[in-house]
């Protein structure tokens, strides 16, 4: 069995691996001691920074409308855009995370972040805007993957539940304070700025990475397909662009027939699928889909699905809720969109201690309850909804998801051999971006719908508008509802006794 460390104490390669006769003797000097605390650390900080960057434009879309002349359906593809890439980027990871080091791939992540903010910084127009928000995404795709097999491999089991309450911070707590921390540089700054103060920190980390960040993993040969890569930029790609363009067409600016992408999407992740289970056969799957040989990692995946796209789709329409209907200003939705963001990164570490203690079940279902039930009340908001009711079922979604999330990343994750930790690693923060991206358009595309079909029957643009948002979350309160009668299934993953065999 590996050994399994508390996150602060130190580790070598040796440690690492035991069982010497299935690893490579790392050359001798590898053989160090080196301190995981100030990595962990400073991965956790820097994720969060990256992955605060995913929300940040939501408060912000209405001016930009304005500012760059672009339809809502536009608009969201700054967000839609960030996922996008990093669905497409996230699934090279696994290959990544296992070829080359941490602090080679922690650089170049990091590099990759602060390149995209200074671009999108300098951005004269939409095209230059977009184009950073693509760069930024490269960089923020390999940071989630590269913190969680990260913590995997040097933290023990006991106290994984506790971690994965850190990294969960990170996850969701993060995009949850996007609109916030945007509301609160637009009250008072041109939207530039949300880009020009993000940046300062980004160089920060790259000044901290070259003093802290060590190897703490072992590095192997691994393949390289570019067949997989092809298929599967095609595939997750086609799929969200086709979602979007629905909400695109409703408006009369849709670029190509919807169901081309959808189509072109579909078929092209089928074949990736199919080259995946092949590739694997040999160890050479770019990404290894034996993962979903494990019940636990199956069931928690499909559930994360959901409590993503749950929480970017309300995460995105709020802010145009709360601006283009009830007609607050970025100020003042921020501060709305504070306490939920709070209060899920209080609970995310008293909720991983009582994983550590009691299993998944008891806090997954009560959490989708209260989740499911959050979005059902968010179809009642209308042209007069008062501020404290919206106030109090955004709190009640946050701590619903809340209570969710870490569970199911910790039951995932856990129930994988360690030889997959890079490939699960990989394939949860992929579906987890395409599910945000999902939940994204399609709360959007709906919103847009109704809206212009609410329009056409004489409704006026503000109640048309309203008619659209309810339409949206009543969809998302049906999918979340189906999703509780999941969560009765969720259970504690066995241990395994022999992780790489």
């Amino acid at each position: 069995m590996w050994q399994r460390l508390p996150y602060n104490q130190s580790v070598t390669l040796e440690q690492q691996h035991p069982d010497t006769s299935a690893i490579p003797t790392p050359p001798a000097s590898r053989a160090t001691t080196v301190r995981t605390g100030p990595v962990i650390a400073l991965l956790v900080a820097s994720a969060f920074v990256v992955i605060l960057n995913e929300t940040i434009m939501g408060v912000a879309l209405p001016r930009l409308m304005v500012d760059l002349q672009i339809t809502a359906a536009t608009a969201q593809w700054l967000t839609t855009g960030f996922l996008l890439t990093m669905a497409v980027v996230i699934p090279l990871t696994g290959y990544v995370l296992a070829r080359f080091p941490i602090r080679s791939v922690f650089f170049t992540a990091m590099s990759l972040f602060a390149a995209g903010t200074l671009i999108a910084a300098l951005a004269p127009g939409f095209g230059m805007l977009l184009t950073g928000r693509v760069v930024q995404a490269s960089g923020t795709a390999i940071m989630m993957p590269l913190l969680m097999t990260t913590v995997l491999n040097v933290v023990e089991p006991a106290r994984r539940g506790r971690m994965m309450g850190v990294i969960s911070i990170v996850i969701a707590v993060a995009p949850a304070i996007g609109p916030t921390v945007s509301g609160l540089i637009l009250s008072v700054l041109d939207w530039r700025w949300m880009f020009w103060l993000v940046l300062p920190i980004a160089l920060l980390a790259l000044g901290l990475g070259a003093i802290w960040v060590q190897n703490v993993t072992e590095t192997r040969e691994a393949r390289f397909d570019v067949g997989s890569v092809v298929l599967s930029a095609l595939g997750f790609g086609g799929l969200i662009f086709g979602l979007s363009s629905i909400g695109e067409s409703a408006t009369g600016h849709a670029p190509v027939p919807v169901w081309i992408p959808l189509v072109v999407g579909a078929l092209s992740l089928a074949a990736f699928v199919v080259r995946q289970l092949k590739l694997q056969r040999t160890d050479a799957a770019l990404l290894d889909l034996r993962t979903f040989q494990s019940r636990s990692f199956s069931l928690a995946v499909v559930l994360v699905v959901v409590v993503m796209s749950a929480l970017f789709g309300s995460l995105i329409l709020l802010p145009l809720y709360l601006q283009q209907v009830l007609g607050l200003d970025t100020l003042t939705v921020g501060l709305m969109l504070l306490p939920g963001g709070v209060l899920m990164g209080l609970i995310a570490p008293v909720v991983g201690a009582l994983f550590d203690r009691f299993g998944p079940t008891p806090l997954v279902i009560p959490g989708m309850i209260v989740a499911a039930s959050a979005l059902w009340g968010m179809t009642t908001f209308g042209v007069g909804t008062p501020i404290a009711w919206i106030i109090a079922v955004h709190m009640a979604l946050n701590l619903g998801l809340g209570c969710v999330f870490t569970p199911l990343l910790t039951s995932a994750l856990g129930s994988l051999p360690a030889r997959l930790y890079s490939h699960g690693s990989a394939t949860v923060s992929t579906l987890q971006q395409v599910a945000g991206a999902a939940g994204t358009a399609l709360f959007v595309t709906l919103m847009s719908v109704g809206a212009v079909s609410a329009v056409a029957d004489g409704v006026d643009v503000i109640a048309a508008t309203a008619t659209g948002v309810h339409t949206a979350f009543v969809t998302g309160a049906c999918i979340a509802s189906a999703a509780v009668v999941l969560t009765f299934f969720v259970r504690r993953p066995a241990p395994v006794a022999t992780p790489g065999r």
